[in-house]
């Protein structure tokens, strides 16, 4: 390996290893782990016994790194503390004497990549304590540590089992039955002040601190000296339980019995801890152990224990556990070594997961560290056979909590099965009393409850139901707020209730009609109204009592301010479902319908009837309420889709149909469609018939729902079940419901609070984006409205109609009107039909608005065959406005030169127009339909201009012409002298071009040409009909995807003719008198 994977492999070592700054130089400079272990004579953990198996560790991992050519060595540096100069020795005294020397470590730039040790967990605590602690990166790898204050600790491995698994075995293990050994409910647990070894003092310690898992989940009663166990031993019937445990060894059990008979009872059970010694896998057995199972380490160990410290052989499981943690370490770093990713070297150095959730091989046998880093193993529980020998009976698995049995036909002292939790006792003469007396209870509270059964039925009759003065309540205003109509469409007919809302007491409430009542109650509505009263539940709607007014008399009831449950599941814009309907409120409503219909169930109303999801409102909390209930007197069950299979068959109601009815609901709320949603059959009638006549239910999609789905689903399935006895009670659903919930909560790790705070930011995002998708549309439409605004009125109108509403009338001293209308309109009208016209007249105004389009004018309206367009208004444009009309009006002329009609090919179409530049006044005319027109003598002689104008030709007056004078514009035209009515004869002019351009204007008739034209234009569309009646004249397609073969067909075929009359050949004008402008 090259010297530059080195360093990155030393640096990814660092980073996995966790060291901090201090740590890594150490790292780099070779893999040092430190050992920091107490130094006495007398654990067996000391650094005395665990020195030499470290050492034996790092040759073994020397050997292979060399084996996988890998170039590094690990180097331990050793350091133990000493506590013979305090009174009180050994781990008790050893919380100061770790941390400082991992303080000493860390300032000294010492602490290498890993720390084997302490045992101690006094010594641990402080070191990994993530609150008051050093708060060290480095990871921390003992055998021991057992106490719960070590418990998830970030840097701290455990290589032998900690008192938190111990507790997980005897929680688990006494819930667990199977055929030789009962569920156990009880235990003593016998605690001695007597010095006990490590482990045992942290493993009997987590079984006695009340707050601990195995207090509040099992019953127990910790025992503190020898004189309370015997007592208990020898007193069987004030002892409440036949269990004990204790912790220690085979010669600890044989002290605590100390000869008695009764602690060698078969009634009695020792349940002894000996984790780390092997006695019991190659010995024999004693007779005071016989009635005690042996909680144990499996039978791995590559080595025999030797726990006498004075021999020169000594091995136990702690020397093994540190020579083991020296291999992991070892592993880990061929690991990094051989993987090489470089996405590690770029790692945070706080990173436990390397030794977290692995498994390795050691000396004791094979290791498996959670994901807190503590080790799982898989636990003996060893019993004494008859003949006195030591057999394996159960296995307990750490990792999953499971009891195995391994001897299904024990020989043992209690016969065939372990004995019970509790002592079996006799009965007492106390307690032959007691049940005396609980009988005689009895019996006189059933004889108390019949007389109450039978003079129940009186009360409700004479009690007076809750009668609300009129005048306490006051009627909304009668607005279309005030009213609501719920319409239910029934087979035979449709109802409409009219549902009012009120004040009653500073509350809205609703007014629902007692049909067919006049206030005068019989005896069965009187009990009714009395049972509604009574109701006062989270998830029911409060009935107030009744009210008479002239309409009629009223329940009150409270109001759902949210409205229906069906409005609110139809309504999926103002709740969507991504964000606000989610899963976990589904099951939420769900659960609040079952909630309420559970409490009615166990009420005295018992059975709703009428269940829907019409009839459960929604307040403004999104808090599920039931209504209609009771009133049976008032309203009739009915059928509908709601409604049980049996009561649709024969007319009542039940429990189990409103049961029915709420899987109905529940589907409506899981998919959020129609109610009883089938994609095989949509129409009502057919639904009820198929429900009547065989086993038909609503679509659940079960093959594409998830886990949690499925749980649902299989839930409203049992609900729906045809048979009405196997459909669960309200109880069991409400039951279900809460445990879904639970899991939901336990699943996301929030509270109630979190869940609520989430769901609120999801339906803000939810609703930033619905307002931004609207204002966009918004937009949309706003741009087209405005742009079909434009296209009928100006825009500064159309900006002044929407400010304020009108537009004031305003005078312009100099615009410019065009007009121009088609020579012989009413001719082409008489031989053409309605829609040849529209055609005609649409193409034509269709070449002139894209002329229009590109200049500064506005097109003012159309009138027939007449078009107005004016320059200078609204907006005024100095004297650009006759130079806009008039090239407007040259470039309109050079159109109709090349234009054909498409009915009429060959009809020539000419038009004329007129120009006037004059002061006008404008404004907007009428409310509806509003038009934009123009007021004036100029618009006058603009439209006389035209009407005394030739054919393709531009009529200009002569103030127009000035106007152009003053431009830079050189404009060409012609000097003529014309009657106007009311003016009398003026100089006007033909416009005939523009100096410098080219518009291939079309060359106008003569005054002869134009005059025969007039007469015998009729003459000529009738022989143009003709000849496309019998096919020699086509009729032009407007499509510009016609071919070109088709174009020269027809060409041929209209000059097939022969040449046209003489007055359609277009004269040239000669002698005209062209003045440059």
């Amino acid at each position: 390996m090259g010297t530059w994977r080195w360093w990155l492999f030393l640096c990814a070592l660092g980073i996995i290893l966790f060291a901090p700054c201090r740590g890594i130089q150490n790292c780099v400079d070779g893999i040092t782990v430190n050992v920091i272990l107490l130094e006495d004579e007398v654990s067996p953990w000391s650094l005395k016994f665990v020195k030499g198996e470290i050492m034996k560790a790092i040759e073994t991992d020397a050997i292979l790194n060399e084996g996988d050519d890998l170039k590094f060595n690990i180097t331990p540096k050793f350091g133990g503390f000493n506590t013979t100069l305090y009174r009180n020795r050994g781990c008790r005294n050893s919380a100061c004497e770790g941390v400082d020397q991992l303080t000493q470590l860390m300032n000294s730039s010492n602490l290498g990549c890993a720390v084997l040790g302490p045992t101690c967990t006094y010594a641990t605590f402080p070191m990994v304590d993530a609150e008051k602690g050093l708060k060290l990166s480095t990871p921390i790898i003992s055998a021991g540590s057992f106490g719960m204050s070590c418990d998830f600790a970030l840097n701290l491995q455990r290589l032998l089992p900690p008192a938190r698994k111990i507790s997980n075995f005897f929680i688990h293990f006494w819930k667990h039955s199977n055929t030789i050994k009962p569920a156990w409910e009880t235990a003593y647990v016998y605690k001695t002040h007597k010095e006990h070894t490590e482990d045992c003092f942290w493993y009997i310690n987590a079984l006695d601190v009340g707050s601990g898992i195995f207090a509040q989940n099992i019953a127990r009663t910790v025992l503190r000296k020898p004189e309370e166990l015997r007592e208990v031993i020898a007193s069987p019937q004030n002892r409440t339980s036949n269990l004990f445990i204790i912790c220690g060894s085979p010669q600890d059990v044989i002290e605590v019995k100390n000869g008695s008979k009764e602690a060698d009872s078969s009634e009695i059970l020792f349940l002894l801890i000996d984790l780390y010694n092997d006695i019991y896998y190659n010995t024999s057995s004693m007779t005071s152990m016989k009635n005690v199972l042996v909680l144990t380490m499996p039978n791995t160990r590559n080595y025999t224990v030797n726990n006498d410290l004075r021999s020169n052989n000594t091995m136990n499981d702690y020397m093994a556990a540190y020579h083991d943690a020296v291999l992991l370490v070892g592993k880990l770093i061929r690991e990094i070594a051989k993987t090489n990713q470089s996405s590690e070297y770029q790692m945070e150095y706080v990173n436990v997961n390397y030794f977290r959730n692995i498994s390795f091989e050691g000396s004791a046998g094979p290791y498996k560290l959670d994901e807190h880093g503590d080790r799982d193993v898989d636990l003996s529980v060893i019993y004494t056979t008859t003949d006195n020998k030591y057999e394996l009976l159960f296995r307990f698995d750490t990792e999953y909590n499971r009891t195995k049995v391994v001897k299904t036909n024990p020989s043992f002292i209690w016969g065939k099965r372990l004995p019970n939790t509790m002592p079996d006792q006799d009965l007492a003469i106390h307690d032959i009393i007691v049940i005396v007396l609980a009988v005689t209870v009895v019996v006189v509270a059933t004889i108390a409850f019949i007389f109450y059964r039978q003079n129940r039925r009186d009360r409700l009759v004479r009690k007076r139901w809750s009668y609300i003065p009129s005048h306490l309540i006051t009627l909304l205003e009668n607005n279309e707020h005030n009213v609501i109509s719920l319409k239910i469409e029934d087979e035979r007919k449709k109802m409409d209730f009219k549902i009012r809302r009120a004040l009653y007491d500073k509350k809205i409430v609703i007014l629902k009609e007692l049909k067919h009542s006049d206030g005068n109650f019989n005896e069965t509505q009187r009990i009714e109204l009395n049972a509604l009263l009574q109701i006062d539940y989270y998830n029911l709607t409060k009935f107030y009592g009744t009210v008479k007014f002239d309409q009629g008399v009223f329940g009150v009831f409270e109001y759902g301010e949210r409205g229906s449950l069906r409005y609110v599941l139809n309504d999926k814009i103002s709740y969507p479902e991504e964000t606000f309907l989610d899963w976990e409120f589904k099951i939420s409503v769900m659960f609040d319908i079952a909630k309420g219909m559970s409490y009615l169930h166990a009420s005295d109303i018992q059975v709703h009837g009428r269940l829907k999801s019409t009839n459960c409102v929604v307040d403004n909390r999104m808090v599920v309420k039931i209504t209609d209930f009771g009133c049976n007197s008032f309203l009739s069950p009915g059928k509908d889709l709601w409604t049980a299979p049996e009561h649709l068959r024969k007319h009542g109601t039940s429990q189990k149909g409103d049961v029915y009815s709420f899987s109905i609901i529940s589907q409506e709320i899981v998919l959020r469609k129609s109610t009883f949603y089938s994609e095989c059959c949509s129409d009502r009638e057919e639904k009820l018939s198929r429900v009547i006549m065989s086993f038909f239910r609503p679509d659940l999609n079960f093959e594409t729902a998830s886990e949690r789905e499925s749980e649902v689903y299989m839930m409203i399935k049992s609900c729906w079940d045809e048979d009405p006895e196997k459909r669960p009670d309200f109880k069991k659903i409400e039951i279900c419901l809460g445990k879904i919930i639970s899991k939901i909560h336990n699943q996301d790790n929030e509270s109630y609070m979190d869940n609520m705070i989430r769901r609120l930011q999801n339906y803000s995002r939810n609703l930033e984006h619905l307002v931004e998708e609207r204002t966009v549309l918004y937009k949309s439409e706003r741009d087209r409205a405005d742009c079909l605004n434009f296209m009928l009125l100006p825009r500064p109108v159309v900006k002044s109609l929407k400010e304020t509403g009108m537009v004031e009338p305003e005078l312009y001293d100099e615009v410019t009107v065009y007009f121009s209308d088609i020579v012989g309109f009413t001719s082409l009208c008489q031989y053409s039909t309605p829609m040849e016209v529209v055609d005609m007249l649409n193409d034509i105004y269709k070449g002139f608005d894209s002329i229009v389009d590109h200049h500064d004018v506005y097109k003012v309206e159309t009138i027939g065959d007449a078009y107005m367009v004016a320059s200078g208004l609204p907006n005024r444009n100095g004297n650009r406005h006759a130079v806009d009309i008039c090239r407007m009006a040259l470039e309109i002329l050079a159109f109709m030169g090349t234009f054909q009609l498409r009915h009429l090919p060959g009809i020539p179409v000419w038009i004329r127009i007129g120009v006037h530049s004059g002061p006008c006044a404008a404004g907007v005319v009428g409310l509806k339909m509003p038009r934009y027109c123009l007021f004036g003598d100029t618009v006058n002689t603009a439209s006389r201009m035209e009407s005394t104008g030739h054919p393709l030709r531009i009529h200009v007056s002569e103030p127009t012409i000035n106007i152009l004078q003053r431009t830079h514009c050189k404009y060409e035209y012609e000097i003529r002298e014309t009657y106007l009515k009311g003016e009398g004869t003026e100089t006007t002019y033909w416009l005939t071009g523009e100096t410098g351009k080219d518009y291939d204007l079309p060359t106008p008739p003569t005054t002869e040409n134009f005059q025969r034209l007039q007469q015998d234009l009729a003459q000529m569309i009738l022989s143009c009909l003709e000849r496309r009646s019998r096919g020699s004249v086509r009729r032009k397609t407007p499509l510009s995807s016609q071919s070109t073969e088709d174009d020269k067909e027809q060409d041929s075929e209209v000059e097939s003719e022969g040449e046209h009359p003489e007055y359609l050949q277009l004269a040239t004008v000669d002698n005209t008198l062209s003045t440059f402008l």
